[in-house]
């Protein structure tokens, strides 16, 4: 897996990637040596890759010019109207009808911390109908993971292709470019935009060395280059604007490379949930898939966590996610099937919002059936939902606040729990 000391190599053309050097004076097939870096030089455990292209990447610049993209949104971003204090549900954002390519069609929820700063993160759900053609983008300020709920896309990036499909993520590391092109449409999904540290697999401590998320499950691209001659545009998001810049040529261009900074995606079947397999109701932490750490113990900028189908096996135990507050705020999504704890409403392609330290769990329906429900072995299925959480409230964006279709009677789904309490000891 890229960013964990595994190095990978590849190369589309036979003796392109040189041996036993990084920068030999001259480069086959007159290539350009290359390396880009996602850590210091100096890091514990430096992150970089050595491209050999057909241009070097400054070929690929020109003068810039700002553009507007009006529903994609960056931290600080506080929307005097909008209220973020709150628990929020939403319905799947739909289609539009219009043609909506990866950049027109992100439309961000949420933002949390600062982009400026390289803290915390953003939430988007994209729309994508069209292919982008002779068009490139690459974000300086952020990784991004993307989870497809709806349709197929394929990412034609400087070092390979991934196609991506629901059921699977892929991460594209900070100053990657990439074009993004429907293989089956119309697609739609989620899209957690990193500005802090990259992500990686959480510490696993007493669980050992199995189960969760595996390193061999991520898949790098193979090298595969473009040597067309067309007039292009490539678009960077740099300090939350957005600049687009004129070239007269693909710059997909790396014929082979090598290193640990690259883009992969992981097939979230592969994901192996752990449980407590007598009594009581492990943490949500034992479902995290990817983590970014904050630089503060205790808390993430970012954790990747996935419900997916599982066993149920403890005994004497309130199965699903109990009544809490959290330091950290969580935003769910569903890709499909129905989640334990919300059996009506959270719906596939809807996403809720629970910020921090704002009160949140099941509704009456799901209290009363896990109270009352007989403990024996219980297999969830067709059932996969994921939470963006992070240490940082989530502001709303305009779009989510005024736009996107918000369950205003979401909060009401706790309204009818009663007061059971009698006072009687010993009583349950």
């Amino acid at each position: 897996m890229p960013g964990f000391g595994n190095d990978f190599e590849t190369e589309a053309l036979p003796g392109a990637l040189p041996q036993g050097m990084n920068s030999p004076q001259k480069c086959a097939y007159g290539l350009y040596g290359e390396q880009l870096s996602g850590t210091a030089f100096t890091d514990v455990r430096p992150e970089r890759t050595w491209c050999y292209r057909i241009r070097p990447s400054v070929k690929h610049s020109h003068r810039y010019e700002k553009i507007d993209l009006p529903y994609w949104k960056s931290a600080p971003h506080v929307v005097e109207d909008v209220i973020s204090l709150g628990q929020y549900r939403w319905d799947p954002v739909p289609h539009t009808g219009e043609g909506l390519d990866w950049m027109s069609g992100m439309r961000t929820m949420t933002t949390a911390g600062d982009v400026h700063t390289q803290v915390g993160m953003a939430s988007h759900v994209y729309l994508v109908t069209e292919s982008m053609v002779d068009s490139y983008f690459f974000s300086a300020d952020s990784e991004m993971l993307v989870v497809p709920q709806e349709g197929r896309l394929r990412f034609c990036t400087e070092l390979g292709i991934l196609d991506l499909e629901p059921k699977e993520i892929a991460i594209l590391p900070r100053g990657l470019l990439y074009r993004v092109e429907v293989l089956e449409g119309p697609c739609r999904g989620f899209v957690c935009e990193n500005y802090g540290q990259k992500f990686e697999l959480p510490g696993r401590g007493p669980i050992g060395a199995n189960c969760m998320a595996n390193p061999r499950d991520f898949k790098a691209p193979v090298a595969a280059f473009e040597d067309r001659e067309v007039p292009s545009t490539v678009t960077v998001k740099w300090c939350g604007q957005f600049h687009r810049t004129q070239i007269g040529q693909s710059p997909l261009d790396v014929v082979a490379w090598h290193g640990n900074y690259a883009p992969y995606k992981y097939d979230l079947r592969t994901y192996c949930p752990v449980g407590a397999v007598l009594f009581d109701h492990p943490d949500p932490s034992i479902f995290t898939v990817l983590t970014a750490p904050s630089g503060q113990p205790g808390t993430a900028n970012i954790d990747f966590v996935l419900f997916r189908e599982r066993w149920m096996v403890a005994e004497d135990t309130f199965r699903p996610p109990w009544y809490h507050k959290n330091i950290m705020s969580e935003l769910m999504g569903n890709i499909y099937g129905q989640y334990d704890a919300k059996p009506q409403g959270f719906v596939p392609g809807g996403i809720s919002l629970h910020n921090m330290m704002l009160p949140h769990g099941p509704d009456r329906e799901a209290f009363e059936k896990a109270s009352n429900a007989n403990l024996g072995p219980d297999k969830l299925d067709h059932t996969m939902s994921f939470m963006f959480e992070t240490r940082f409230p989530q502001q709303l964006t305009a779009f989510a606040g005024q736009e996107a279709p918000l369950q205003d009677d979401y909060i009401d789904c706790w309204a009818t729990l009663e007061k059971k309490f009698d006072g009687t000891p010993g009583k349950k």
